[in-house]
């Protein structure tokens, strides 16, 4: 039986509201001197600066106070810095004013059902107040169960149902309400499919479900449910609710926990439908109105956080991500966010500290250690990267095929290392673990070629990389550095050119296509190539390697460093 996806109609549903919200620019306001503000606030707002942008937009407002273009624009600054409120008090301006704004109705929504005053916006919708096409029905339905109607918010789920691209949110979002007045047998039959049809039922559904099942005392259902969705990969929320359901004991249902959460609900399933499919800043604005609702929304916090981080808002991201409690499973991951959003923002070695400290408030979490190490690798730390990785390792009892990323990490830090040894049985491992994994295979291969040793062995793992990924400027890369060190320049020329042009501005590609033209006896082109690769900032080192080349001629560099010169053959071979 098909099963049918709850985002995708969502998403088109509510495409054509959303960005249809803004308003034209208030030239009223620059006439009356106001171009500074609104300038300096339109330039903050371009960068995701809503801190700034909420700041200058007020400032114009002062002067022209009924400048619809100037409120919306300072509403939508508000709700993306998660002050709902504020964004509200602009909100009833713009109301005063009878312009129509879904993202200050939005806000105007949100407040009401924060407050519970679930009849007015019972009332505002019914006199025309509308936060989307989509939403509405949702939100409204929401409503009516907090003003006490059930019995109507059913009929409203019902006939959210039987709408054409619909169907999964009403049916969905039905059984969460049932749910939360203690009708289980209802959402179970609901959410197993067998009355309505089949969900495609998202993380949140999974665990809504399981719950459910919980208070059905249908634990055995729960834990087959964990393993057919997620298999033994689970997060520490999953791994508490399996531990347990595997103790027998009843998980409480906390879903949704009334009308608040449900609304709170709504706006989450409709910034995880916009995610991705439009401008992150607008996302942001429904992920924050879920949080606004319902605080303890991991979920919303999460999101919220990952929204800013591509915004490169970090100072927020790192705030968002620090208002996770302590006793939450998903502690670790948001100080992992965090720490993320330290480095990001510059601030490295707060982000090493944050991490470090996590290793010793969950010493028993790989996951800590493996970030930590790989942040350190990429600040070319690669000792204190390599313990990372030891410390990771030592927690697992045998090693299985998805640790091979971490061998594989572990021994480029040790081949940095010049531990060589180490190094070379990290990524045999890997490719026990994982064969013919091509990045592995790509650098081992490339490896032995750089230290001209295990030529064949090493063509053979390059070839069979390039075969995984034809189109990896660095494997194709590899493949002609191998032939040119074979002295198969011709062959090298070849795969130098095809990686030049999947890699066009790397020095490295560039300059070993330098090399190989000089071997074939195409000198002039081979000064163009390494004139090339200087322009693409190499590393200093290299860079005057190149200088030298340029001045001197492959040979007498080979020459001056104690290797052969080549033996230049025609084009033909």
């Amino acid at each position: 039986m098909t099963v049918r996806s709850l985002v995708p109609a969502l998403f088109w549903a509510l495409t054509g509201t959303l960005f249809g919200a803004g308003l034209t620019a208030p030239a009223p306001a620059a006439a009356q001197g106001l171009a500074g503000a609104y300038l300096a606030a339109r330039h903050a707002t371009i960068y995701s600066d809503f801190k700034a942008a909420s700041d200058y937009y007020a400032r114009a407002i002062i002067a022209d106070p009924a400048n619809p273009a100037l409120l919306e624009s300072a509403a939508m600054s508000y709700m993306a810095l998660g002050d709902v409120e504020r964004a509200a008090t602009v909100a009833r301006r713009l109301a005063s004013l009878e312009v129509t704004s879904q993202i200050a109705n939005m806000a105007l929504v949100a407040v009401d059902l924060k407050r519970e005053n679930f009849q007015d916006v019972l009332d505002e919708m019914e006199a025309g107040r509308s936060i989307g096409e989509a939403m509405d029905p949702l939100v409204r339905a929401w409503a009516q169960i907090g003003a006490g109607r059930m019995s109507s918010a059913l009929d409203a789920f019902d006939e959210l149902a039987a709408s054409d691209g619909m169907e999964m949110f009403g049916l969905y979002h039905k059984a969460l309400a049932l749910a939360t007045v203690g009708d289980f047998e209802g959402a179970a039959a609901i959410l197993s499919g067998e009355a309505g049809g089949p969900l495609n039922l998202t993380r949140r559904g999974i665990i809504a479900y399981v719950q459910v099942l919980s208070q059905l005392e249908r634990n055995g259902d729960a834990l087959e449910l964990i393993e057919k969705g997620f298999g033994d990969d689970l997060d520490p929320a999953l791994e508490a609710i399996r531990a347990d359901l595997e103790a027998g004991r009843v998980v409480p249902f906390t879903a949704v926990r009334g009308a608040k959460d449900g609304a709170a609900e709504v706006f989450l399933v409709v910034a995880g439908a916009l995610a991705g499919e439009t401008a992150d800043g607008y996302t942001l604005l429904y992920s924050r109105v879920a949080e606004y609702l319902r605080p303890d929304l991991v979920d919303a916090i999460l999101m919220s956080a990952n929204l800013l981080e591509e915004l490169e808002r970090y100072e927020l991201a790192t705030l968002a991500y620090n208002s996770i409690p302590r006793d939450h499973p998903a502690f670790a991951a948001a100080e992992l966010g965090r720490a993320e959003a330290l480095r990001q923002s510059g601030r490295t070695e707060a982000a090493i500290e944050v991490m470090e400290q996590l290793t010793r408030l969950e010493p028993d979490n790989p996951s800590v250690f493996i970030t930590l190490g790989d942040t350190l690798r990429q600040l070319e730390r690669y000792d204190a990267a390599s313990r990372a990785y030891d410390a990771a390792l030592a927690l697992f009892d045998d090693p299985q095929r998805a640790q091979w990323i971490l061998y594989f990490a572990r021994g480029i830090t040790h081949e940095r290392e010049d531990r060589w040894t180490q190094a070379e049985s990290d990524f045999r491992t890997a490719l026990e673990l994982n064969p013919g994994q091509p990045q592995v295979l790509n650098y081992l291969g490339y490896s032995y070629v750089e230290m001209g040793e295990n030529y064949d062995e090493a063509l053979e793992m390059i070839e069979q990389a390039v075969a995984a990924q034809p189109n990896s400027g660095y494997i194709v890369d590899s493949l002609g550095w191998a032939q040119f060190r074979l002295g198969e320049y011709a062959e090298a020329v070849v795969n130098l050119e095809r990686a030049a042009e999947l890699m066009a501005v790397d020095p490295v590609v560039n300059d070993h296509l330098g090399d190989a033209y000089w071997a074939v006896g195409r000198q002039v082109e081979a000064r163009f190539q390494w004139k090339r690769a200087l322009s693409f900032d190499p590393e200093e080192d290299e860079a005057e390697r190149i200088r030298r080349k340029l001045e001197l001629g492959l040979d007498a560099v080979l020459e001056a460093e104690g290797e052969q010169p080549i033996r230049v053959t025609t084009t033909d071979g």
